[in-house]
């Protein structure tokens, strides 16, 4: 077998045969596959580590500098990109070929190969949008939940189905903890819709607690860069009382802000700071984005009857005053939770809850009211919100009670508490009124 019994032998002819499979792309591809069916011998006769080694190179270097074909969409684009002269076929002028050109073919290794492969790129410095990029897309073509959730998204009807029959949900779990691991720690390289759908498909594989909260942390780190369809994560834990997870997006704003205090504190970001005080508008600061997303976020879950006081005041007190540009939609928020609580609330419940509201908005409007000057506008438009409150105040102590001995139908006390309701909104204090 050695060549000190003879030239040409076994040896020679494996280790020539091998050399010239590794020169080629595909052939690569095709013997990795391989020696997923003999692994033990493979790793042993270092087949594997030297097929991940070319491989790795070839997918860091600029691979339309080289010969080696390629296979999945860019074989396509390498046939049409020849020429016939005199029968003999000729390489037109070259086309640009994008970075993603390697996803597919590696996207069939199984997940110890090609975790070997990834760690061998990220050695070899590939830039970690590469890197992301591809995993990304092994995790569409292995997980049939982030599949079809981003086929569903672009219309494409052949996409997978969410099933977990393809494989045990024991084994998606595993494939997507690998993979959440494996992703690259720099901020803004993964998309926040993506990230947010690896979040929801953990949930929905119960993967571990760690996961989750990598997952968490990566989403509140770039929180300004998603969109509110992506935030409404169904409920899916043990005791479902929300219709939506809404302790999981407490989670992401206070990583959110944990990250923008840090980023506040560095010397850079002095000019930031005196911009502020100058007055400069802020309206595309990460903190504003984000204040516009919570208040439209507070608005779509204010209407779920599940939905309690504490945990609404506390999602919508996350942020700092300052974020938000505009109050109308915190108001609007506002608005939709109170006239779901009214809608909630029978007869004697709702007229203590006029008559607090009246009261608290009277002691927000008293404060401001004496340290006016007599003759100002403001202090006029005060005492005619001040007259309504009194209104409002004893409309509530004089309403019609529902019992035994003076009932009334329900069409008059649902007339009455609409035309109520609307006078106490119509008189909320607003943030000048309480300063």
């Amino acid at each position: 077998m050695y060549e000190e019994c003879g030239e040409g032998n076994l040896v020679t002819h494996a280790e020539t045969f091998l050399n010239a499979v590794l020169a080629n792309w595909i052939d690569t591809i095709k013997a990795l596959e391989t020696c997923e069916e003999v692994l033990p011998h493979a790793k042993e006769l270092r087949i594997v580590s030297r097929c991940i080694d070319s491989l790795a190179t070839k997918a860091c270097s600029d691979q339309p500098l080289f010969s080696w074909p390629v296979s999945g969409r860019n074989a396509g684009q390498s046939s049409a990109n020849t020429l016939m002269w005199n029968g003999i076929r000729t390489v037109s002028k070259p086309q640009h070929v994008s970075e993603d050109w390697w996803y597919e073919d590696v996207s069939f290794l199984r997940l110890p190969l090609y975790k070997r492969l990834i760690l061998a790129v990220g050695s070899r410095g590939m830039k970690p949008e590469r890197i992301a990029g591809s995993l990304i897309f092994y995790a569409k073509n292995n997980l049939p939940l982030i599949g079809g959730q981003l086929n569903s998204e672009k219309g494409n009807r052949a996409g997978p189905q969410l099933n977990l029959s393809a494989s045990s949900e024991a084994d998606q779990r595993i494939l997507l903890e690998e993979i959440v691991e494996l992703l690259p720690d720099q901020k803004g390289v993964i998309p926040t819709k993506i990230l947010l759908k690896l979040l929801r498909t953990s949930m929905i594989l119960h993967a571990s607690q760690s996961v989750r909260e990598n997952l968490e942390k990566r989403i509140g780190a770039q929180l300004d860069q998603a969109v509110l369809a992506d935030l409404l994560i169904p409920n899916m834990g043990d005791s479902v009382e929300t219709l939506y997870d809404i302790d999981c997006v407490q989670r992401m704003l206070n990583h959110f802000i944990t990250v923008e205090k840090d980023v506040a504190d560095t010397p850079s970001n002095c000019l930031v700071d005196e911009e502020q005080l100058l007055g400069i508008p802020q309206s595309l600061t990460p903190s504003t984005m984000v204040a516009n997303l919570v208040d439209s976020y507070l608005a779509e879950v204010a209407s779920d009857v599940n939905l309690k006081l504490p945990k609404f005041q506390s999602l919508a007190a996350v942020l700092p005053t300052h974020s938000r540009s505009l109050d109308d939609g915190i108001y609007r928020a506002i608005d939709i939770y109170l006239k779901k609580i009214v809608a909630c609330l029978d007869s004697c419940q709702f007229i203590l809850f006029s008559v607090g509201v009246a009261a608290d908005s009277w002691m927000a409007f008293t404060d401001k009211f004496l340290t006016l000057d007599n003759n100002s506008n403001e202090k006029n438009n005060l005492k005619k919100k001040m007259l309504k409150l009194i209104d409002i105040y004893y409309d509530a102590l004089d309403a019609p009670k529902s019992g035994k001995e003076d009932d009334i139908d329900e069409i008059t006390w649902q007339t009455y508490k609409g035309q109520l309701t609307e006078k106490w909104l119509d008189t909320r204090p607003t943030d000048s009124d309480c300063w």
